[in-house]
């Protein structure tokens, strides 16, 4: 008789998490949703300090101030100093991220790994040739080519916080590892496309803080007195390099160790993270948004980006590129991996994530200003092709999501759901013995107070029903 085989059972896309990533992705997008309304908020600021006649002057004076020390070569202007200085800040979060999904997280497991990674790509790669398409047959320049690669998941979030969309943990999950490996590649797009010179000098200086950092976290030295005057150091020397200073950021991240030990609650990373990404979300991204986001809109200028080779091609990439490379990666990926969608989704509902992904803000700045850096006329042209592009993306997204909005609502209140009174969500309980006797112990005690009102109820029957009787007796009497 031939041996019989079991069939592993179908991988699901977009399944329920576990639950210490459900924990963990909570608390992260927690944090990223208030910072993202924030950027939010930091962003309409931009925009009327700049557009209202009486306060555009002070705008213009504000970013454009200098200080720093000139010697170091660091007399940088306040614009300068928000995206070089503050968003390396980011950039260190988005490392440590990285690190953690590599390690800890869904980019562990190259199964797993294999959606958000081909997802992401896919979803950088499309936008990229939408841009290059409209650009070669409308006679624009191709420079801009990254800018509409970025996703900026703390605006999306925002977004979601404002429409009050309950996304299922699985989506909002598959959200945040597509914008950590999203922001890898952006940071390597910087890293190569965008370096003119370099000083191998100051190159090599960086190279070697860099290694005394990873030394001294190897040798379990702490303090923040000895990490953030090397970080300082570390970042001066890679910002007068050449080699954009934000990888400095990313670098330091990605050296900290992201897997416990035993006796330890928390990893240095996700300490460090816990106690930074407050900073970079409450911060250090709203105040790169504030200088970064202030462009001077009119009817005919917001008319132009539509016009112009240059902003459609961003509009287009983040609209229509966004979303057909994250959807088409996704689908594609599961279509020759053989795994289905998760029972609870239909692929609209990817087909929405994806949309909700075309807003691209933070990074897509940073590229825009870094690709036109030589034309200040072009780089507002294409700042403002970024607003807009988020904008209509944000609509569409918000469109989508509200039509499947009371079904997300009944997911997360499944998913939330704690009759036995754990802490614990019961999905994550249900297959547990300890479970059902907890169960079992809070029906009981349902059951003994419900007897009990029933007794009580029959009880006060009965003693009406006495009372009726004998005032009926005692009418007859009377008579």
């Amino acid at each position: 008789m031939a041996a019989s085989r079991t069939t592993a059972p179908a991988r699901k896309v977009f399944a329920r998490l576990s639950l210490p990533e459900r924990n963990f992705v909570a608390d992260a997008l927690r944090t990223e949703t208030v910072g993202g309304v924030l950027l939010l908020v930091a962003a309409i600021a931009a925009l009327v300090w700049a557009n209202v006649p009486p306060l555009h002057d002070s705008y213009e004076s504000v970013s454009h101030f200098h200080l720093g020390p000139e010697a170091l070569g660091l007399n940088l202007s306040i614009e300068h100093w928000a995206a070089d200085g503050l968003l390396a800040i980011f950039f260190f979060v988005a490392g440590i991220e990285l690190k953690r999904e590599l390690v800890a997280g869904d980019l562990r497991d190259p199964k797993a790994a294999v959606l958000p990674v081909v997802a992401a790509l896919c979803g950088m790669a499309v936008p990229a040739l939408v841009y290059t398409l409209t650009n070669v047959t409308g006679g624009g320049s191709s420079a801009g080519w990254a800018v509409p690669t970025a996703t900026d998941i703390a605006f999306a979030l925002a977004v979601l916080a404002v429409i009050g969309t309950s996304l299922p943990s699985a989506l909002r999950a598959f959200l945040l590892t597509l914008a950590v490996v999203d922001d890898l590649f952006a940071i390597l797009i910087i890293a190569i496309f965008f370096t003119d010179r370099i000083d191998f000098a100051a190159l090599g200086g960086a190279v070697v803080g860099l290694g005394m950092f990873w030394l001294l976290l190897r040798k379990g030295v702490r303090g923040w007195y000895v990490y953030v005057p090397l970080a300082l150091v570390i970042w001066a020397l890679m910002y007068n390099s050449g080699v954009h200073a934000t990888i400095a950021g990313v670098a330091m991240g990605l050296m900290l160790r992201c897997t416990r030990r035993e006796g330890e609650e928390h990893s240095p990373g996700e300490h460090i993270e816990h106690l930074v990404r407050p900073l970079s979300a409450g911060l250090a991204v709203p105040l790169f948004a504030l200088f970064s986001a202030g462009v001077a809109i009119s009817g005919g200028a917001l008319g132009d980006v539509f016009v112009q080779p240059e902003t459609l091609g961003v509009i287009l990439g983040l609209v229509v590129g966004k979303t057909i490379g994250i959807f088409g990666g996704t689908w594609l990926t599961a279509r020759f991996t053989k795994a289905s969608l998760s029972d609870d989704l239909e692929w609209a509902d990817v087909f929405a994530v994806a949309t909700l992904a075309g807003i691209g803000f933070t990074v897509s700045l940073l590229i825009g200003e870094l690709a036109f850096g030589g034309d200040a006329t072009l780089t507002d042209e294409v700042k403002a092709a970024v607003l807009m592009g988020s904008l209509i993306a944000a609509i569409l997204a918000t469109v989508l999501l509200k039509i499947r909005n009371a079904k997300y609502r009944a997911m997360v209140e499944a998913e939330e759901r704690d009759d036995d009174e754990s802490g614990i969500p019961d999905i994550y309980e249900e297959d547990t013995p300890e479970y059902h006797l907890r169960m079992a112990a809070i029906h009981d005690r349902k059951a003994a107070e419900h007897r009990r009102i029933a007794e009580e109820q029959v009880a006060a029957r009965h003693a009406l029903a006495e009372v009726a009787g004998g005032a009926g007796e005692e009418e007859q009497r009377r008579a």
